[in-house]
């Protein structure tokens, strides 16, 4: 999913859009992985040390990778594993939101 991701994020800059991605890595690994695939996005540990809870928990993720794409509403329109389908609704939501404006 790392060439994918990381061409949409190129592909979307300077549009209403951001990928934030949560990872469950330990921070050295967390660190390689985005170092040996060049991740030009932020990326959040799921469960970082001193936190009182997992992101993962609190959004209700039970397998890796999960998509959620949030309209400007924080609204989800999507939730799944299919990042084609999650690409489709981002820029079709993008699109929307573009056209409103």
């Amino acid at each position: 999913m790392y060439p994918h991701e990381r061409s949409l994020v190129e592909e979307m800059e300077g549009e209403p859009f951001a990928l934030v991605g949560v990872n469950s890595d330990d921070l050295e690994r967390a660190k390689k992985a985005v170092e040996e695939n060049r991740l030009n996005w932020r990326s959040f540990q799921n469960s970082p040390e001193g936190a009182e809870g997992a992101i993962s928990d609190d959004w209700r993720v039970s397998g890796w990778p999960t998509v959620v794409i949030l309209d400007e509403t924080f609204t989800i329109r999507y939730r799944g594993h299919d990042g084609d389908e999650a690409t489709r609704v981002a820029k079709e939501l993008v699109a929307k939101l573009k056209a409103r404006n």
